[in-house]
């Protein structure tokens, strides 16, 4: 199993046992344009995620910080697109905006990362090459393995994994990447012949034939001004 696998092995066992965040981000494009509409809110719902999208938290420096880190997590895959590819800055973006608790623990994490990297190599996080980027996050990707003097890191980078997995698995491409399929029709033949016989019950014939009927799944109910089923 590769690292995708893994974190959409346990995303999913989280989302079974949990819900993490309090909002969603809008539909992103490829363009990073948002649309407010799409995705059934209430005018006041409109009006504030519009507000909240005119509001400017990240910098271009750590939005760019941002973006390195999601795409460490969440690479682009043969099957898949990069974090950054489902619009997932944008998203974190967003959340921040939107659930202001998340506010200094990112910003202050950033002001982390850019510490430690120049500290061992003497620049920013985003101007440190591969390898170098990686001998950081491989020292706070692990908890249970990270030194005390770095535990700031990993609370950090286990904040913006969260965020990450969340924002790329709740957007059209991570569904794609999911298999997640929604809602699909399937089809119903009516309670078993054998239990509606253990219950002394038995369909009405002519309902029967109107609602179990398979040659008219497509077909829509009409019915009359007194409520009783047409056809």
């Amino acid at each position: 199993m590769d690292r995708r696998d893994t974190l959409k092995s346990l995303l999913l066992g989280s989302f079974a046992g949990s819900v993490t965040f309090q909002a969603c981000a809008p539909d992103v494009d490829k363009s990073g344009s948002e649309n407010v509409e799409a995705y059934g809110r209430t005018p006041e719902e409109a009006e504030r995620d519009r507000a909240l999208q005119e509001e400017v938290f990240f910098n271009t420096h750590e939005l760019a910080t941002i973006a390195v880190l999601c795409d460490i997590l969440l690479p682009a895959t043969t099957n898949a697109g990069s974090a950054t590819d489902a619009g997932v800055p944008e998203f974190i973006e967003f959340i921040a905006k939107d659930i202001k608790d998340h506010q200094l623990p990112l910003r202050g994490g950033l002001m982390w990362l850019d510490a430690e990297s120049n500290a061992r190599f003497d620049k920013t996080f985003i101007n440190c090459s591969s390898a170098e980027q990686m001998k950081i996050i491989d020292d706070i990707a692990f908890p249970e393995k990270a030194e005390e003097h770095l535990q700031h890191g990993v609370q950090f980078f286990n904040k913006m994994r969260d965020l990450t997995l969340t924002g790329y698995y709740t957007s059209k491409m991570g569904f794609e990447d999911l298999g997640y399929r929604g809602n699909t029709p399937n089809i119903w033949d009516g309670v078993p012949q054998e239990v509606l016989d253990k219950h002394g019950l038995a369909y009405d014939p002519e309902w029967l034939e109107k609602c179990v009927d398979q040659s008219k799944r497509n077909d829509v109910a009409q019915w009359d001004d007194q409520g009783n089923l047409l056809t």
